[in-house]
């Protein structure tokens, strides 16, 4: 009696595809959604007006898990008020839906946006004319508020090379505590990847 074998082959599960779209006009509308359901307070028309000028493109984003929105990361440049002639980047906003925490989802936002820094950089003349917009200069570091009770935003931040630089005072005029840590981080050159790659693990 002969024995019969039957191979069987393990399929794989694929890895989750992590991907970046730029908040435009006609995906506004999901930006406005996500907004609703991640935060406690709402933006005004001016907030929605930043985010779609040109030179936001790369720091304004909708971030998506295997096609669903789930997250975005909305960043604005300012001029450096401590290095005349730099700017720097303020993170005005960053969220992921709860469900899709802990799976690297914003940890691949943050870095994409880091990474659109760097190749900026690249880019710009080292010694730009003094009148240069801010969006023409060297990006010098990220910055952002963090309320003073969200200790789990701020150890994330943190594990992505975010240091607390101060704390402002009455920051929160509608929250409470209404505190909040200012947290930053420099932009540097060795750290950056082509930001046109798109990250699936």
């Amino acid at each position: 009696m002969s024995a019969t074998t039957t191979n069987t082959s393990v399929v794989k599960p694929r890895p989750p595809k992590i991907d970046f779209s730029s908040v435009n006009p006609n995906n506004i509308g999901t930006l406005r959604k996500l907004n609703q359901v991640l935060f406690p307070i709402k933006y005004s028309e001016k907030f929605y007006k930043d985010v779609l000028l040109p030179e936001h493109e790369d720091y304004c984003l909708l971030v998506y898990y295997n096609d669903i929105p789930v997250g975005t990361i909305c960043c604005r440049i300012e001029a450096d008020p401590k290095a005349p002639g730099l700017s720097r980047l303020y993170i005005m906003t960053m969220g992921v839906l709860a469900p899709y925490r802990s799976r690297k989802v914003g940890s691949k936002a943050l870095q994409h946006v880091v990474d659109a820094a760097v190749k900026h950089n690249k880019t710009i003349n080292s010694t730009p004319p003094k009148d240069a917009p801010p969006f023409k200069r060297t990006l010098d570091y990220f910055y952002m508020h963090v309320q003073t009770s969200n200790v789990e935003a701020r150890r994330f931040y943190e594990s992505n090379g975010f240091s607390e630089v101060g704390v402002v005072e009455g920051y929160y005029k509608k929250l409470e505590p209404h505190d909040a840590w200012v947290l930053e981080k420099k932009v540097m050159a060795t750290e950056g990847v082509d930001a046109s790659a798109v990250s699936t693990t």
